[in-house]
């Protein structure tokens, strides 16, 4: 081989070396620079993971204070409905009306507040249950009656137990309905 054969092959050599290590310094660097990369990707991801685990806890506590809470306005209507109860079975006058505004009811409106009047006597407080059972209607339907009937004037009574409601008649109009029929209704045409 010739010596310019040699020379170029050495240089040729050695621009290969040069040219090899570059390249594995390049490689060198950007495996660093991903390793770098991915190391704040999992840091950012251990810092949501964080963030989601305090707002879970932040989220059970807040739910079980709205069950203390639902609780207490549990015991508190219940409060309520007793004093409700004291008040109109010791017929002691709460702000209570002597003159009755009714509108004139529908038949069916009729039918239930009949209901109610004459299932009064025997069980006390009634429920929608009650009222449904009596004319063969859901209960959904004579809890929309009942507010109809309250709406045209007819005063009644609700309290709540155990959230579910009882009615009655305000006694003073349950008297003067009795007295003066204010509703103009028959029972003997309802077959009461």
């Amino acid at each position: 081989m010739s010596s310019l054969t040699r020379i170029r092959l050495g240089v040729k050599n050695i621009f290969n070396k040069i040219f090899f290590r570059a390249k594995s310094l390049k490689l060198g660097l950007l495996n660093k620079s991903l390793r770098h990369e991915f190391t704040k990707i999992k840091q950012e991801f251990e810092e949501h993971l964080q963030a989601i685990n305090e707002n879970t806890n932040e989220i059970s506590a807040n739910y079980e204070y709205i069950c203390e809470l639902e609780s207490k306005l549990d015991k508190l209507s219940e409060r309520v409905d007793q004093i409700q109860m004291y008040f109109t079975d010791s017929n002691i006058d709460v702000a209570k009306r002597n003159n009755f505004d009714v509108k004139r009811l529908n038949r069916m409106e009729q039918q239930v507040f009949l209901v109610i009047y004459t299932l009064e006597e025997e069980k006390g407080s009634i429920t929608y249950e009650d009222i449904a059972k009596k004319l063969n209607i859901s209960e959904q339907l004579a809890g929309n009656y009942v507010t109809s009937i309250i709406e045209k004037g007819v005063p009644i009574l609700k309290r709540y137990f155990n959230s579910k409601p009882y009615l009655r008649l305000d006694p003073e109009f349950k008297t003067l309905q009795a007295k003066e029929n204010i509703l103009q209704l028959s029972l003997q045409e309802f077959g009461f």
